[in-house]
């Protein structure tokens, strides 16, 4: 097997006796473009949260052969294994390269970070080109669409050599064209690396998914292709309950509003 791989087996996550995990086990290797989708509370976020040191849990989540479990979170990401979230945090004051620069800058001090240099690291070169900000560089990162805030952060973790990327909700709030862009940086960026992108987006993931795991209260429901996720009777099942309670609460708010 690929020494980039991504390995859970019976991972848990108890919050007050809730388990808010319960016994997830998936692999996904290099190359695979993994998406981790379910209904709202089904334990996706913060099953994230575990594999990154950010939610205390038990069994065991392995990167190639090295354990992540019970490590603290600055040390998870130095093995390689980045994330973001929902709302892109970048540094709105600064320019994509300080960004970038800033992310990469593990070795160098404080001042020169901000001072302007006279070349840019081939890293950081590379990072601007994947995510399609070359032309941007020099601008500050809080003039950038929505959509490029979220591309600058994959860039700051492609110039840290994160080989495990975590995405939450990459689209969420996009444009068609942006998340269009979007899915193919993310077919770019996971041929290398191993890249799981939590998703609420069907459209998105049935474009862009190579595999699908579905959560469903802590649980693996289903796993697989997005045409075997989807004709799975307990995925229908379960989102088109949900789908089938949130048109019923429609149906009875509009009533009480006549």
């Amino acid at each position: 097997m690929n020494a980039d791989y991504l390995e859970l087996s019976d991972v848990r996550v108890s919050f007050d006796g809730f388990l808010a995990v319960d016994g997830v086990s998936m692999t996904v290797l290099q190359g695979d473009l993994r998406f981790l989708i379910g209904p709202n509370g089904a334990g996706k976020t913060t099953l994230v949260d575990a594999i990154t040191g950010l939610a205390p849990a038990t069994g065991s989540v392995r990167f190639g052969r090295t354990e992540l479990l019970g490590r603290k979170v600055h040390r998870i990401a130095r093995l390689g294994i980045g994330r973001t979230f929902q709302t892109a945090s970048v540094f709105e004051e600064l320019t994509v390269l300080q960004n970038l620069d800033i992310a990469a800058g593990a070795g160098r001090g404080p001042l020169t970070l901000l001072r302007a240099r006279s070349a840019v690291p081939d890293a950081v070169a590379e990072a601007l080109e994947t995510v399609g900000l070359s032309a941007r560089r020099d601008e500050k990162a809080g003039v950038l669409a929505h959509g490029q805030k979220q591309w600058l952060e994959i860039g700051m973790l492609l110039v840290q050599n994160s080989r495990v990327l975590l995405l939450d909700e990459p689209v969420a709030g996009m444009s068609g064209e942006e998340r269009e862009q979007t899915g193919e940086l993310l077919r770019r960026v996971g041929a290398e690396r191993t890249v799981v992108v939590v998703e609420h987006d069907m459209d998105f993931m049935r474009t862009f998914a190579d595999s699908v795991t579905v959560l469903h209260a802590g649980k693996v429901l289903s796993e697989g292709t997005v045409a075997q996720v989807q004709a799975d009777e307990g995925v229908q099942e379960v989102y088109l309950g949900e789908a089938a309670t949130r048109k019923a609460l429609a149906a009875v708010a509009e009533q009480e509003g006549e």
